[in-house]
């Protein structure tokens, strides 16, 4: 069996993870250290190296780069507690084999090596190059979300279909994107369309174009989205709200590639990759009849599954600092997070996922005393979240005037973004407005 370097500077992973692969008879060499390792990489050769992203003043990516320059074939799989799609994405572009986040179960590690092992025996085609890499505002290190970096990763270079399934708010556009950004397509147009908001009659046109005249109103020709992608992508975003009429039109599509705007007497090519999304269950609304089988799969090529963050809490943390921080930035505020208020939000369910957390952080930034965001005031704003969604989005807690009023100072008189923080609609927040004789 090959001979596997293991490097952390955790005593307690490093000597867990040696003695395993010695039982399962690997011979093992470890390291506490990057010079350590290093050195050991120099004065012999690992076919596999196992080792920790953050270490001391260097990293596991400069780890990568000694055990590649000392040997090309080893295989290098990298783990970390803080993984970053932007590590990820890193690791990816200088050879990485593979990157697993912590806790890790011993037996996907051992997974991982067997692959590593039969990739040596039986394989020589060459890592895809990934060039010019976008800094992405995707954030957190779970193991759920390193799954999804790595799934992007490979996916994004080529013009794969992609569904995104995820609840509300999980960030299926931000995703869309970042394929989009990481893809040869990058300099050319990401047409999104929320298909769930336009009805049925409307969508054809929105996305095929229409010429003068083809209906009532249409004064001009209007380009769809998909000849305005062309060269670019499409981002379908709410697909599993289709009716079932259109859905015959969009598979052709799909097949042909082709779209003729309403009026039109003949067909046009155009070269558009196509990234859909849907907070629906779409296996089942196949089952149920509900949707084509043959569109799912046509759609499904690449299937992504963003997890809810009630089943990442880890990221919580993380998530909720970057919020703070670009709120303290956009606003030239000073809030900050105390342990307690960390504890509460990780407790919370966040049944509107990211984007809540990013809503609610914003409001406690401006609003919490002092700036301090501590238990109290984000039980407080959980609370007045609960009543506003049992009464219909209508209240807000008992001093919602001075509420309404710092927020909208923070936000120089947006009222749009200032509904946002507040968790309420627009028209709302007019109408208190008129209450309060600021309308």
């Amino acid at each position: 069996m090959a001979k596997i370097l293991v490097v952390d500077d955790d005593a307690s992973i490093r000597e867990t993870l040696v003695t395993f692969l010695e039982l399962e008879n690997y011979a093992v060499d470890s390291a506490a250290s990057t010079e350590e390792a290093i050195a050991k990489l120099q004065s012999e050769a690992f076919p596999i190296v196992i080792s920790d992203v953050y270490l001391d003043e260097r990293t596991g990516l400069d780890i990568l780069n000694a055990a590649k320059n000392a040997n090309p074939d080893c295989s290098v799989i990298l783990m970390s507690g803080r993984g970053t799609i932007e590590t990820v994405m890193e690791a990816t572009k200088r050879g990485a084999f593979d990157y697993v986040a912590k806790p890790f179960d011993l037996d996907k590690m051992l997974e991982i090596i067997h692959r590593a092992e039969e990739a040596a025996r039986g394989s020589d085609d060459e890592d895809a190059d990934v060039e010019d890499l976008p800094v992405s505002e995707m954030i957190g290190s779970s193991p759920a979300m390193v799954e999804v970096y790595k799934t992007i990763v490979k996916a994004a270079p080529s013009d794969v279909t992609v569904l995104i399934e995820g609840e509300t708010g999980t960030g299926k556009e931000l995703v869309a994107r970042l394929l989009h950004n990481l893809s040869r397509r990058a300099a050319q147009p990401f047409v999104p369309v929320d298909c769930g908001s336009i009805t049925g009659s409307l969508l054809e046109s929105e996305l095929f174009g229409a010429m003068r005249g083809a209906y009532t109103g249409a004064d001009r020709d209007r380009v769809g989205a998909l000849e305005a992608a062309h060269n670019g992508t499409v981002f379908l975003d709410e697909i599993g709200e289709i009716d079932e009429g259109f859905q015959l039109r969009l598979l052709r599509f799909l097949q042909e590639r082709e779209v003729r705007p309403l009026g039109a007497s003949r067909a046009k090519k155009v070269d558009v990759r196509v990234i859909a999304a849907t907070n629906k269950d779409l296996a089942k609304r196949m089952e149920e009849k509900r949707f084509r089988e043959d569109l799912f799969y046509r759609l499904n090529v690449v299937p992504i599954k963003l997890p809810a963050l009630r089943d990442r809490r880890g990221d919580i943390p993380l998530l909720a600092e970057t919020f703070v921080g670009k709120a303290n930035e956009r606003y030239r505020l000073n809030a900050r997070i105390t342990k307690s208020g960390m504890r509460a939000m990780e407790e919370y369910a966040w049944p509107g996922n990211v984007r809540q957390l990013q809503h609610m952080i914003e409001r406690l930034s401006i609003l919490a005393p002092q700036y301090r965001i501590d238990e109290e005031a984000v039980l407080d704003a959980i609370q007045s979240l609960s009543s506003r969604d049992g009464q219909g989005g209508e209240s807000l807690a008992d001093t919602e005037a001075d509420q309404i009023k710092k927020v909208l100072a923070a936000t120089s008189g947006n009222k749009s973004r200032a509904a946002k923080i507040l968790g309420i609609e627009r028209k709302t927040l007019y109408r208190k407005l008129e209450k309060m004789g600021l309308g």
